[in-house]
């Protein structure tokens, strides 16, 4: 019987122990999944570092490398982390019902008080914010090499017929291709070619337009989506414009277009990518930016069609939390305000950008970074990356289907038909 009953004390005891375990270890270490690495993961980590020294905490930032297909499997796994972020505020939203309100977890209001206006209603559901962003990009920009462009005699575009008229120029003079395009990335190739699309519905169709455009009030073969779609057709497709045509958009991987167009002055001499490209750069670049040596890095906004609405699309990363733990309250607080980035981010990512109106920009290390910084924070149109804002079965059609357009596989029509149908599944 005395075997027994310490048999069964035992068992009780590891029990608890093990009951126990799992609400300790979140107090004390705050677990974050994310999708972004190389020197953008080093300077967050290397914040939440100071951050949880200085709160008793230890927070581990994770990469995972294919976000979307890895935290669906480790949710349903049992392994979801304390804290969680999207690229896309419509896959966030899909986790909501194993996700806990912001409203709960930090000062809601105080952290929207001093965002850019718009960010702070992209994950929002049923009444209840479930992410804010951590950091933003800007899309609507231009990167050219400034030493290619002075060998060649080029000058920056003010205006989107200046801009035409370049492209014209590099192509009559047989100085190379104008711009420099990719769109393959894995099992997400296809993104890299929303954002072109998305560029020119926002300044055709305006911000309500586009808004409702992505919640899938305005088809893709509407007449300004169709209008959109031409203005991308016209500098994408048409021959001697880019690295090689459709088919060669189709397979270059987005990343490898920022060596085309900062190395080799006979490939590319534009490339409309965002800011985050700069983790892109070839080293010897890397190396040059990081001092803010700009001999072959350049950037202007994307010139905005006369008559249309000037605006500025981008993204970013949005926080939300799993739990309700001391711990993940405290990170969560920390990373959703404009603190985070004040601290050494920016000296080792200078790219870094807060969606935060109020965000020092006198910290801001890189004069380019400070410049986009300017861009994001007085646009008069902003809007968010729509395909990551849709649901994920229309997120990832538009993916395939404008990857079938652009390499030659279905017509514009067709591609953009099979877009609107993917809404019947969302």
């Amino acid at each position: 019987m005395k075997n027994k009953l310490s048999a069964a004390f035992i068992a009780v005891a590891v029990a608890t122990s093990v009951a126990v375990l799992p609400s300790a270890h979140a107090v004390d270490t705050v677990t974050i999944y994310g999708g972004f690495g190389g020197a953008q993961a080093e300077g967050f980590q290397a914040e939440l570092d100071v951050f949880g020294a200085a709160n008793g905490l230890s927070v581990k930032y994770t990469q995972l490398n294919a976000f979307d297909t890895d935290i669906r499997v480790k949710v349903k796994a049992g392994q979801a982390p304390d804290i969680g972020m999207w690229p896309q505020p419509g896959g966030l939203l899909e986790y909501a019902s194993v996700l806990d309100p912001l409203d709960n977890l930090v000062d809601l209001k105080a952290i929207k008080a001093t965002l850019v206006p718009g960010w702070d209603t992209l994950a929002v559901k049923g009444g209840k914010t479930y992410g804010l962003p951590v950091s933003a990009n800007v899309k609507s920009l231009v990167w050219y090499n400034p030493a290619n462009f002075k060998a060649a005699g080029l000058t920056v575009p003010k205006s989107d017929a200046e801009l035409t008229a370049l492209t014209s120029k590099i192509k009559s003079k047989k100085l190379g291709f104008p711009w420099c395009v990719g769109i393959e990335s894995g099992g997400a190739t296809g993104w890299a070619a929303t954002d072109w699309l998305e560029e020119y519905v926002l300044r055709y169709g305006g911000v309500a337009t586009y808004n409702n455009w992505w919640k899938g009030k305005v088809a893709f073969n509407s007449p300004i989506v169709t209008k959109a779609g031409k203005k991308v057709a016209d500098i994408m497709l048409t021959a001697g414009n880019v690295n090689g045509g459709g088919k060669s958009i189709a397979a270059t991987g987005f990343g490898n277009t920022a060596a085309l167009f900062a190395t080799d002055k006979n490939k590319c001499f534009m490339m409309r990518q965002g800011s985050f490209i700069t983790d892109f750069f070839p080293d010897a670049i890397k190396a040059e930016y990081k001092a803010n040596n700009f001999t072959h890095v350049g950037v202007f906004k994307l010139p905005t069609p006369a008559g249309a609405t000037d605006g500025v699309l981008g993204g970013g990363d949005l926080a939300a939390g799993f739990n309700d733990n001391a711990g993940t309250k405290k990170v969560l607080s920390f990373i959703l305000s404009d603190k985070l980035g004040q601290g050494v981010m920016l000296s080792k990512y200078p790219s870094y950008l807060s969606a935060h109106k109020s965000f020092p920009g006198g910290l801001y290390l890189n004069p380019i970074t400070k410049s986009i910084a300017g861009i994001l924070a007085s646009a008069k149109a902003f809007g968010f990356d729509g395909s990551d804002l849709s649901p994920a079965i229309v997120n990832a059609t538009e993916w395939t289907e404008l990857t079938n357009w652009i390499a030659g596989k279905k017509t514009m029509k067709e591609a953009f038909a099979a877009i609107d149908a993917s809404w019947d599944n969302a």
